[in-house]
């Protein structure tokens, strides 16, 4: 690029004019007859009276000007000064002049980076692990299989020691298949949402006609409800429900329900029979009443 006036020359070295001493500590550098202006004390060899001197101890520089640390006189002689090089400053690096080669292993850091980083081609990644490289998020197989860590889910059942029986009103189901994240409160016989997202939920029984498990007789209906509270356990809203009519003879009807929904993290979700009873038994064909849930996203 053009420069005004002389251009540097890169690991140039220059021999100044030659200074006379006099009863001053200051002194004119100059080179060609034309003002020459070091960038620093440590770019000049000094010899005065036939010592080298120590930049910055014995001379400090300012602008164009040689500074000594004392006055000299007339009987001092200032040998030489010898500028080694001159300093650039930092230009503009030539497009595509840095190259892989050119940067070090582990030199470019997440700090280096945008935070909003778009990939045009292929972004091959293994695994993904949370802000504070923690804890994994998603692992991609060499199958391309998608894996991510636990989420919440349950399954849970009801049991009884005795033969059969019914079930009415909240269901207290006591037998936990499965509890992901501890969502389903053993206690008060509930799911607890532990984070806010869209949950699936399920539920499969039979009805019964009362207590002791009878079956569903003539005329008959059931109603059996997954509930949400969002207070908690105040008051409790219907999501889905099942619904059974019998006109006509005895049996137990299959219900089963189901439902995606939005939770807020500490909202509960149960099933409460309001009409007729759930059928359970422990005979030699045993049937459980089920309800699992899991979080889907």
């Amino acid at each position: 690029m053009p420069y005004i006036g002389k251009s540097p020359v890169g690991g140039g070295f220059h021999k100044l004019d030659a200074l006379t001493a006099s009863a001053t500590a200051t002194y004119a550098l100059t080179l060609g007859s034309a003002a020459y202006f070091p960038e620093t004390a440590n770019q000049l060899l000094v010899s005065l009276n036939g010592v080298i001197q120590a930049p910055q101890d014995s001379f400090t520089v300012s602008g164009s000007n040689l500074v000594f640390d004392t006055a000299l006189t007339s009987s001092d002689s200032i040998d030489f000064v010898v500028a080694l090089g001159d300093v650039l400053a930092v230009k503009t690096v030539t497009d595509g002049a840095i190259t892989a080669n050119k940067i070090g292993s582990g030199a470019v850091t997440s700090a280096k980076l945008d935070t909003n980083i778009a990939v045009a081609g292929n972004l091959d990644v293994g695994t993904i692990r949370d802000a504070a490289g923690t804890n994994t998020a998603i692992t991609i197989d060499s199958d391309g299989v998608i894996l991510t860590p636990e989420r919440p889910a349950f399954s849970v059942s009801h049991t009884i020691a005795g033969s059969a029986g019914g079930l009415t009103g909240h269901i207290q189901f006591n037998t936990v298949d499965t509890n992901i994240n501890s969502c389903w409160d053993t206690t008060n016989y509930r799911f607890e949402a532990p984070v806010a997202g869209v949950y699936h939920f399920s539920f499969t029984g039979m009805p019964a006609n009362d207590a002791a498990g009878a079956q569903l007789a003539a005329n008959s209906s059931s109603i059996m409800n997954i509930e949400k509270s969002t207070d908690s356990g105040s008051n409790w809203s219907v999501l889905a429900n099942a619904y059974n009519y019998q006109s006509t003879g005895t049996s137990f009807p299959n219900s089963s329900m189901s439902r995606a929904v939005t939770l807020d993290s500490g909202d509960y979700v149960r099933i409460n029979v309001t009409t007729s009873y759930l059928y359970i038994t422990n005979i030699s064909y045993p049937y459980r009443p089920t309800f699992s849930g899991y979080l889907i996203g």
